[in-house]
């Protein structure tokens, strides 16, 4: 069977998902100066966006439309859980 391409992934999105991974793509680190361009281009807080994105990423097609991106940002996702969950059970021991 043959794997779908790149632009029918990128049909299965909707335009602001798109744009969203691609803007994480192209901006990955945290700054003030992507909280602004946030707000100027999406017209969304940080928090707002980083639910959004969360979303986004447990989602099939984003990640056949960008598989490195949503897999990196699954693993720091993971990544943080368990950290959390590890302090969280060092507190209360």
């Amino acid at each position: 069977m043959a794997q779908p391409s790149a632009k029918a992934a990128h049909d299965d999105l909707t335009e602001l998902e798109a744009a969203l991974l691609e803007f994480e793509e192209l901006h990955p680190a945290h700054s003030l100066a992507k909280a602004d361009a946030l707000r100027d281009r999406f017209g969304m807080s940080p928090a707002r966006y980083y639910q959004t994105l969360g979303i986004l990423i447990e989602s099939s097609a984003a990640l056949r439309a960008h598989p490195l991106l949503v897999g990196r940002l699954r693993r720091t996702r993971d990544e943080r859980r368990l950290r959390r969950r590890g302090d969280g059970s060092r507190a209360t021991q």
